[in-house]
């Protein structure tokens, strides 16, 4: 997937973007030729490639997977994660200062945690499942009435 610093720039332009002759402008390419010469990338094997491969590297670190949720999960559930807070402290005739301090994760996000993990698992199921494969006989009834 080799690819000339033109097109490199012209399909990192076009993930940014979303437009293909913007795309070709900013890369580099002539104004008056940047439509054509946008469409024709798009369709080349190699810049497709490349687009498509960024794409799914973008996408994998934009959008949490099920582990991470998971261990995100425990973290909290655990006492392991902190948050920001915002203290104000007296600090003597009328005067007050804000700052920010770092606490551990209150009760009620620890129980949330448990539960959502709780579901996750199947620990709290209200309905049961039952795969039954049997026949069912009616009994009392010799002839169907129709």
């Amino acid at each position: 997937m080799k690819l000339t610093p033109k097109q490199k720039a012209f399909a990192d332009y076009y993930i940014e973007l979303g437009n293909a002759t913007e795309a070709a402008v900013k890369a580099g390419y002539s104004k008056k030729t940047a439509t054509v010469i946008g469409a024709e990338n798009l369709i080349k094997p190699n810049i497709k490639s490349y687009i498509d491969q960024r794409m799914r590297e973008l996408d994998e670190k934009a959008i949490a997977r099920q582990e991470e949720v998971l261990k995100y999960l425990t973290k909290v559930m655990r006492g392991e994660e902190t948050e920001e807070v915002v203290v104000i402290e007296n600090i003597g005739d009328s005067m007050s200062e804000a700052r920010i301090v770092k606490k551990q994760v209150g009760a009620k996000d620890r129980n949330k945690a448990a539960e959502l993990l709780g579901k996750r698992y199947r620990l709290f199921v209200d309905k049961v499942e039952a795969d039954v494969n049997q026949t069912v006989i009616f009994e009392g009834e010799d002839e169907l009435e129709d």
